[in-house]
Parts: structure tokens; sequence; C-alpha cells
């Protein structure tokens, strides 16, 4: 079976069928033999048998083919702590650890203990773990853990009393988990399990019976809820990210259609139950953009009725500065949301879309697949649960530049404005006022460069993605040089926008990976990074800089840039350019940059 055939039947199974996941991960032996994507360990308390099976299962739906480390039962200590165990010599590039409250109830504090014995406890067990993550760190730099936090369980000797007390059980598996959250670093990233248990019930996610039968972590049914969340980890961590929700207005933001009964008597009001569904939809959006999420509007609707109630409606929760691009049009959704992807500059596959039409959405999917289509209720009540439990916006971290990309999106119009009195592109760029900055990556920067690394795909030469410990392997290592470009202008602070990392070998230097986000095409800033890189190189005194663009997908747009800033091409094939730049041709390559900024220092 091809994996690709594979992957179309996994795509069919709701991760709620466990049986039929487990069936399929029976099957996964009979895919034909290719290379793997990625190497993955699993080391965990409970039993991790069938969650192999199931993780190997649910990363097939996400496009990934991966060869997994099984550990032994209770053996994270065994696979971590012995340096030439089997784990070790697997050599994974990702380590998923998976620990049980169990391993921690007897170390738990004695009842009536102060702060500072609980304290010490928690500490000793939060250090525990931390060792064990340093430790895999310190034996693999590159690789990057996923580790599971403690799940509350349901029972407590102290009762209802346990809430009062840090000493409780619960309390204590709570700051165990808040401590290895407080004191995470980069190469380490948490997956909340506790919450998921929660959504589904902890007197469900348990099943004392299946642990002390066969050491499960939980009840089986489960299972697939629990390798989907890991799952979701690696799609984020191989670039594959949604960043704008696409939204319907009528019986979506608000009841009724704005059209037949106009801005002021569509179904808002905070005072009925209909009405306070819609608001409470509208702050979880409104909680969205206020993370970096943009939002955008497509609807089958007159423009000026359309914009009505976001500037008149005084129980409107969403202004109409809070959405980046407005489609209200008669034109049929599937276009109107390639219109949107180009204006905002982003990929389909990047953009989710909201709308209570069933017809609607069926369309979408059919003609722009690339989507994310969210199953709409028709109760707006269950809207938020609907959009939160679908995970469309899973992130691998949080950055300034994703908060004040929506204001950046915003000053678009001014630009627009300021562009049309210009009488060349060199003056509006000029009158922009930009300024750039050239640094290395730094402890304030470096979730920004992982972001950017990963999420970049049109203005990417390579298509490399790296995870947070690779970045922190090559940050710390005397042969990389890593460095960010940030750029603001009169109207907005980009923060850092684009990305470069440099190897250095021998007598020559190699421009391993640059991105650069779409957002700031056609600025110059390219220009100004190929001059910065070459002044790097002149620095570490290599005699020659070495380039290459790989084609993907969704790079083109930068296939002839080499070309175009001066480099000489060497080699070329189907999908694949090498460039070669010598000692001798520095300076007057530099000449050639000219870039239209005032460098900040």
């Amino acid at each position: 079976m091809k994996f690709e055939e594979y992957r179309n039947q996994v795509e069919k199974i709701n991760v709620s069928d466990y049986v039929e996941l487990l069936n399929m991960g029976r099957k996964w032996k009979k895919i034909e033999v290719r290379p793997y994507d990625i190497k993955v360990g699993v080391i965990g308390s409970a039993s991790i048998q069938l969650i192999v099976s199931v993780l190997k299962v649910l990363l097939c739906k996400y496009g990934i083919y991966a060869d997994v480390y099984e550990g032994e039962y209770n053996g994270i200590s065994m696979d971590v702590f012995d340096s030439e165990s089997p784990f070790y010599r697997f050599g994974p590039s990702y380590v998923i650890v998976i620990p049980d409250y169990r391993d921690i109830r007897e170390r738990a504090p004695d009842i009536l203990a102060d702060g500072t014995k609980v304290e010490k406890a928690v500490g000793s067990v939060a250090g525990y773990y931390r060792k064990i993550c340093d430790t895999i760190h310190k034996k693999l730099p590159n690789c990057q853990i996923l580790l599971s936090d403690f799940v509350e369980p349901v029972e407590d000797p102290l009762g209802s009393l346990g809430g009062n007390y840090l000493f409780s059980q619960s309390q204590f598996c709570r700051q165990v988990n808040l401590e290895l959250i407080k004191y995470r670093k980069p190469f380490v990233k948490m997956v909340d399990i506790d919450k998921l248990a929660a959504c589904i019930g902890k007197t469900k996610w348990f099943d004392e019976s299946a642990y002390f039968l066969n050491k499960s972590g939980f009840a089986l049914e489960y299972i697939g809820y629990f390798c989907e969340a890991f799952a979701r980890q690696f799609d984020a961590c191989m670039g594959k990210v949604r960043k704008c929700i696409v939204l319907d207005l009528d019986n979506t933001l608000w009841g009724g259609v704005v059209g037949d009964l106009g801005y002021e008597k569509i179904i808002l009001d905070p005072n009925d139950a209909e009405g306070e569904a819609y608001i409470y939809f509208q702050k979880y959006l409104l909680s969205l953009k206020n993370r970096g999420v943009i939002l955008a509007v497509c609807s089958k609707n007159d423009l000026k009725n359309a914009k009505e109630p976001f500037e008149k409606n005084e129980n409107m929760i969403l202004k109409l500065e809070d959405i980046s691009f407005f489609a209200a049009n008669w034109d049929d959704k599937a276009s109107n949301i390639r219109v949107i992807a180009k204006e905002l500059n982003i990929g389909l596959d990047s953009m989710v879309f909201f709308d209570d039409n069933p017809t609607e959405r069926e369309l979408v999917r059919e003609f722009v697949p690339e989507v994310q289509v969210i199953d709409v209720p028709k109760d707006p009540a269950y809207y938020v649960r609907a959009l939160d439990q679908s995970f469309c916006f899973e992130w691998n971290q949080i950055t300034i530049e994703d908060i004040n990309r929506i204001q950046s999106y915003r000053d678009n119009a001014a630009r627009a404005e300021l562009y049309e009195v210009c009488d060349n592109y060199d003056e509006f760029l000029t009158k922009l006022e930009m300024q750039v900055c050239w640094n290395r990556i730094s402890d304030v920067t470096v979730a920004r460069f992982s972001q950017l690394t990963n999420k970049s795909n049109q203005f990417n030469l390579r298509t490399q993605r790296y995870s947070d410990a690779e970045i922190e392997a090559m940050r710390h290592s005397d042969q990389y040089e890593l460095y960010t470009v940030s750029l603001k202008d009169k109207f907005s602070n980009y923060g850092v926008i684009a990305c470069v990392i440099l190897h250095f070998q021998d007598h020559y230097c190699e421009i391993e990976n640059w991105v650069m986000s779409c957002r700031v095409l056609k600025k110059t800033v390219e220009k100004y990074t190929a001059y910065k890189m070459i002044e790097a190189a002149e620095i570490r005194n290599v005699d020659e800089i070495r380039a290459e663009y790989i084609l993907s997908k969704k790079n083109s747009m930068v296939s002839n840039l080499y070309d175009e800033l001066g480099f000489q091409n060497i080699t070329e094939t189907e999908n694949k350019k090498e460039y070669l730049l010598t000692k001798e041709k520095f300076c007057a390559l530099q000449k050639r940059m000219n870039y239209i900024m005032k460098e900040e220092r």
C-alpha cells in the first residue's frame, strides 16, 4: 500500500473511532517502504505500546511518515540515564515523554505540611523531570522534547477539602505542572493532556480496571484524542499553521439577516439568550485576534448593510478595525476567499472558514480544499466550542510580532493612500521612512526566529524546518551564526521580519536558511539582508559564499532571487539551483544592494 493511499484512509477516520484507529495501526507495516520523515522516541511510565501504534497512524494523517521508538513500560529512567541505551542508539529527533500522576502520588507532601515543605516537594518532582529533559538534550542536542503534563487524578483523600490546602494531592499535582511550565526550556514543549482529560471528563478518562490489567494510563477509547494532541504538535513543528479565520455575518456573528432587519434589529441583545450567544462568540473571536489571528469577513451582502452593525450597533463586540479584510458582495465565497488570501498575501492553507450555511461550507470544501472548514452547529451557543475544539490555531509559540501583525494589516490602507500621492515607487519607499536592524539572535528573538523559520513558505529559499532544540544547538555552535532583521516604518513596527542561518565551514560560508515575511516584500529588505550576509562573511574572512535555492510548492517567487542579487549560478537542475560568490566579488556585489531604508543600530 502506498503512503498516500494509507493516508487517505486515515483521514476518513474520526479520532473517537479508536477501534478503527487500532485496526489501521495493524496495517501500518503494509505501507510501501519509503524514507522516514522523522524519528520519534516515545517513553512513558504507563503502557505505551498502543499509543505508539495509533500515533504512527495519526502522524500519517498529517503527511508524516515516522520511525518510532517504543520505550519499555515504566522505562523512562532506564532509557534516559543510561547513555548506552537503545533509546540513544535509535537517535530520535523528537521525544515524547509521558509521565503518570501515580509516579508522584507517593512523593506528595504530608498532611498539614507547611508552605516550605510543599515547595520543596514540588521542586523535587519537577526537578526530576527537568533533569530527564536536560539529560536528553545533553545527549541529543538537536532533539525536541514534547512533555505531557500530569493529569490531575479524580480521587483525593481530603475530598472537597483538597481545594483549600497546597499539600493536598490535587493541588500538589497542579503545582508540579505549573513548576514545569515556569522553568520550561526552549527545547521542551508542554502538551496539555490535563485539559484534554478535563474536557472529556476525568471519571471517563481514567479506567482503573485497565490500569490494573495492562497499566494503561487512561481509558482505551480516548487513545485517538490523546495521540491527536501530540500529532497536532508535530504538524505545527513542520510549519503547517493556520493564521486567518474567514467569517460569515448573518446568523454567524449575529442572528437574522441584516439586509432585512437593519443593523438595529439584528439578534445581538445581551438580555436575550440567543443574542448573548452571538456576543459570546464575538468575544472569543476578539481574543483570537488579540493573540494574532487575522479576522476576515466573507459575506453575501450589500457592503453598506454589512458594515452598519460594526459601525452603529452598540452591542457589537467586534469593530471594523478588528477586521483585516472585509468582503461583502454577491460573488461565490470560494472566489472571495481566494481574493482575501491574495490581498492578505497568505496561503489558502493558512485559512479557516466559519459559516452557518452548510451549502456554503460544502462549496468551499470542494473548490478551496486547502482551507479548513469548521462544522458549525445549528445552535450559536455552541459556536465557541466548535471552533475551540477544532484546534485549528495550534501554534508552537506566540510572539509580539503575532500581536502586532493585525495593526500592520490595518495600516496597509494608510500605505495605499501614501502610494497614490507618490510619483514613483522609490519615492513611496522613501516616504515610508523605513528603519531596519540586523542583529544576532537573542533570548528575546529566539521564539520569533523559530516561528518565522517554520511558518514562512513563499520567501523561503530552501524550505528547511528546524525544531527549537535544533535552533538552540546552532545558536551555541561556533560553526553557525543566526541573525534576525527587524523593520519599522512611519505606520507600523513589524518587528522581526527575516531570519538568516549562516553555516561556516573551512574556507567558505553557506547560507543554510533565509526566510522573510511576505508582509514586507518589494521593500528592498532582501537587498539589505544580502548586504549584511556578505558583511558577516567578510568578518569571518572566508573565501566564498555558497547558496542554493530548492524548489517547493510555494516558493517559486524567489526562484531567481540569487540571480537578481548578482550571485553566480554554478549548477542547476529541475528542482535546485546552486550559487557561488567569491571573495573578490564581495565588495562589488555589495555596491549593487541599493536598499531604501535607514539602518538603526
